[in-house]
């Protein structure tokens, strides 16, 4: 009932689960942003999360010991895995995710396996379903996220 900083490479490479689908629904969140004239914003979200990672990382290696709880969302009361993500992101970034990890993985770019980059998200299928589980990628390999009860 911890967090762990997990290194096996298998688990990573799940990330890249569904892929297809989410490049096509990307150029459509694309298309749609390009529209609306938010491409200015996307990059400079992009820009704060990549000056704030150490922070990001730091933060989250922090709350090791916070039990999981299904459904959480604070360290008062336990994180499942999104809460815990959405809520180093807005701790650290300022940036609300979605609640949900289908929905995180929704709203947020695919990156390569080879490209992936300290505080990016990792998703992987741990319940028969796309992006049914997230966690932060904190660099070498490893990632942190609340696993399920028991672990």
């Amino acid at each position: 009932m911890r967090f762990f900083v997990l290194l096996p490479a298998l688990l990573i490479s799940f990330a890249a689960y569904a892929a297809p689908q989410q490049e096509r629904h990307s150029d459509d969140i694309e298309r749609m942003l390009a529209d609306r004239g938010l491409i200015g914003q996307l990059d400079q979200v992009r820009q704060t999360v990549k000056d704030r990672t150490s922070e990001l990382v730091v933060t989250a290696v922090g709350f090791l010991g916070v039990p999981y709880r299904r459904g959480g969302n604070s360290a008062e009361s336990g994180f499942d895995c999104s809460g815990f993500v959405r809520a180093m992101y807005n701790q650290t970034v300022g940036l609300m995710l979605p609640r949900r990890a289908v929905e995180q993985a929704a709203a947020t770019q695919p990156v390569a396996q080879a490209d992936l980059k300290p505080g990016d998200l990792v998703f992987f299928n741990t319940m028969r379903r796309a992006f049914s589980h997230v966690g932060i990628y904190v660099g070498e390999g490893k990632f942190i996220h609340s696993p399920r009860t028991g672990s």
